[in-house]
């Protein structure tokens, strides 16, 4: 790190919509709490001394239906703070759901942008499983410390949701939960460190994991800006959204119960009303308030917004609590505020009864109104009414526990006072940002000096024929290239008669002496790019030149001797012939009616704390290969390292070792006989499925493609960084 020029922080924060003015937060279940946090936490940190700058890297969004401010490239937040907008994946708006088959897309824009930039940080830090997965990606292959941040983790919400009574499929329809796990499990074997805000995040939720290492835990309770929060004041005005709460309720002066969340089964507002409706003695004594962000038209909400909305109305029909319970339409962000005042001042409680909860800001924002708080017994809220000391939790899926609690702040004027007070008090003493942000970059500097960080990639030194190269052709060979020797020489013909700025690549699980010899032997054109042994080795040029900084690079935490001792304890490991391994690749034949199944393999690695990736092919053959290293990743960085546009290389493979380099803004080309296990990428944008077999599917792919003259992409719907 150039001390003199401060550190260079990438936030990356994919869903939601973000902008530095205006959060419309509650507009949907994507964009709430984190999408704050991120935006006041880029710009608390802009402000220090020792920060050079602060990018806060989400999704760029065209789309009619939401604000042209989403489609900025770049927007300035603060003092050397900016929001950068990365396209990728169809222009619209999308789900958090509906991500994960563009995040390897994600990391290829980019890395294009860095590259475009020169504003490589000194370290990622990923919010949420989407960008723990491509953060921790980017951060891999820019040999930089990733640091992660859950924000919520899915094997929480999956047991939670399993408890509520909702279905495993229901569940994975839905949330794609089994995808966002791995990214969790991916992303914490990758960090350096988590930033966690409770010691119950840390205790009951990561712990969980099977890469949970509590050494790399930091719990940092998060700053928050208060400054528009405050008490009830005589002279203030009743704002619209007061007004309209208030018209809702046949008796307006009475104490209000308010809870403030999206419409998510996992907010639990249903319980809430429930509560509300079964208990005579809290409808006598206080009026609850249901804020569940905006909607112009609920026919046109999302699936499982539209349901619990549905819900929350027949449960207040069912309970007749017409005149009781106030559920305005849509507020402005700015206002608020105001109703937590009034929650204040009509002597009300705020209510969180969230099945799971990983923070809670809005309990801070009342609390620093003077409300006090009623909150669910999961996660954050354990954490801030244990500083703050102004309410009660309860047992979110208990009625009676959330009705006494209410009551007990309604009916005690001398514990309302007491949680009142201290709540104004405490919470600003707890949860400033200046405080965070100290111990955020103690924590992070304390990782740049542990891990010695190298400095970023360098473009490499010249050769004399990639500079002339304008597109790659780059192929697997077992059963991609050989397979059909006549439409192997035909590849190989059209190769040779393609123009100059055509290049030709390899990439194998092969050793470089076996491919040496295969290339002799079925008279192979000499390859522009060489990569070998799983992606842990690339070679360029005539000579077939040793990227010398890819092997330093993948080094990071590569322990070959610790890996033997563990992996030589398991049954039905036997160890390959000594010529099938190499400096950064240890390799296996494995009996799988012995030996533990792929997924307790990678397990078994992770409990001895050993960070490398295992790749099983053909259910018999094993390769364990640093965490930084790949088909996939070795692609990427040799693009960047060359200033190859990734849509001007086409990938050809055909099997399940070949999913990590077939994935992204390259083109993909999967040949006719492949693995069943690529039937995942047929959702991919830029994968195209050919028919013919072997060596003729690569030739059917480049016709596909127009590859060899104008390159067209059919259908394609991703947009790049020059698109834009």
């Amino acid at each position: 790190m150039a001390k003199d020029k401060g550190l260079r922080i990438a936030l990356i924060s994919l869903h939601g919509l973000i902008r530095g003015e205006q959060l419309e937060l509650g507009r949907d279940e994507d964009t709430g709490g984190q999408t704050r946090y991120v935006l006041e936490l880029a710009q608390a940190l802009s402000k220090r001394e020792d920060v050079a700058r602060v990018d806060l890297i989400t999704r760029q969004v065209i789309d009619d239906k939401v604000s042209d401010d989403y489609a900025k490239l770049e927007e300035r937040i603060g003092k050397n703070a900016y929001i950068t907008r990365i396209p990728f994946g169809p222009r619209r708006y999308l789900s958090k759901t509906k991500l994960w088959p563009y995040i390897e897309v994600f990391v290829d824009q980019c890395l294009s942008h860095f590259q475009r930039t020169r504003t490589v940080p000194h370290i990622i830090h990923g919010h949420y499983a989407d960008a723990g997965y491509g953060g921790g990606q980017l951060a891999r292959l820019l040999g930089v410390p990733f640091v992660f941040t859950g924000h919520s983790l899915g094997r929480v919400k999956k047991q939670r949701l399993l408890d509520s009574g909702v279905s495993t499929d229901k569940i994975e329809s839905r949330y794609s939960i089994a995808s966002r796990i791995e990214a969790e499990e991916f992303a914490l074997e990758t960090c350096s460190l988590i930033c966690t805000s409770t010691h119950q995040e840390v205790k009951e939720q990561y712990e969980k994991y099977e890469n949970y290492i509590p050494e790399r835990m930091e719990v940092i309770p998060p700053g928050v800006d208060l400054s528009s929060f405050r008490p009830p004041r005589p002279d203030d005005v009743q704002s619209d959204l007061v007004k309209d709460v208030r018209s809702f309720l046949r008796e307006p002066d009475k104490p209000l119960i308010v809870a403030m969340a999206r419409p998510d089964e996992r907010k639990n507002l249903e319980m809430l009303v429930r509560t509300f409706g079964e208990s005579p003695q809290l409808q006598r004594e206080a009026n609850l308030v249901l804020v569940m962000g905006s909607r112009d038209d609920l026919r046109d909400m999302p699936p499982g917004q539209k349901a619990v909305l549905l819900n929350v109305l027949t449960l207040i029909d069912v309970y007749n609590l017409y005149g009781k319970v106030a559920y305005p339409k849509r507020h402005k962000s700015d206002d608020v505020a105001t109703l937590y005042r009034e929650v204040t001042k009509s002597r009300g409680v705020f209510v969180n009864p969230a099945m799971t909860e990983p923070f809670g800001l809005t309990l801070l924002e009342a609390a620093a109104s003077g409300a006090p708080i009623v909150a669910t017994n999961d996660g954050g809220p354990s954490d801030i009414i244990a500083n703050c000391k102004n309410g009660a939790l309860v047992d979110p899926f208990d009625a009676k526990d959330i009705e006494k609690a209410l009551l007990h702040a309604l009916l005690e004027p001398e514990q309302w006072d007491a949680w009142s007070q201290d709540g104004l008090v405490n919470v600003n003493k707890h949860y400033s940002w200046d405080r965070h942000v100290e111990r955020y970059l103690r924590d992070i500097k304390e990782v740049l000096k542990e891990e010695d960080v190298p400095p970023p990639m360098a473009r490499g030194r010249t050769t004399r024929r990639l500079p002339q190269l304008d597109r790659l052709v780059i192929a697997d060979i077992d059963n991609t290239l050989t397979g059909n020797d006549d439409a192997m020489h035909d590849f190989f013909n059209l190769i040779g008669e393609a123009e100059e700025h055509v290049g030709f690549g390899i990439a194998t699980g092969r050793r470089y002496e076996d491919v040496l010899q295969l290339m002799e032997a079925y008279n192979f054109p000499h390859p522009e790019v060489l990569i070998t042994s799983v992606g842990t080795e690339i070679y360029y040029g005539k000579n077939l030149t040793l990227d010398t900084s890819w092997r330093k690079h993948i080094n990071f935490r590569w322990e070959p001797k610790r890996i033997r001792q563990v992996l030589n304890e398991v049954e039905g490991l036997y160890i390959q012939e000594e010529n099938e391994q190499s400096k950064f690749k240890i390799s296996y034949k494995v009996d799988f009616s012995i030996a533990p199944k792929p997924a307790d393999l990678r397990k078994i690695l992770r409990k001895n704390g050993i960070r490398a990736k295992c790749i099983i092919s053909l259910n018999m053959f094993m390769d364990i290969i640093p965490c930084r290293a790949g088909s996939g990743i070795s692609i990427r960085h040799m693009a960047y390292k060359w200033g190859f546009p990734l849509e001007h290389i086409l990938i050809a493979g055909d099997s399940g070792n070949d999913e990590e380099m077939l994935a992204g803004n390259t083109l993909g080309v999967v040949v006719g006989n492949y693995g069943r296990e690529l039937e995942k990428l047929r959702k991919y944008p830029r994968v195209y499925f050919a028919e013919q077999k072997h060596a003729a599917g690569i030739i059917e792919g480049i016709r596909y493609y127009n590859f060899f003259d104008q390159i067209t992409i059919p259908n394609d719907k991703l947009p790049t960084v020059q698109d834009a």
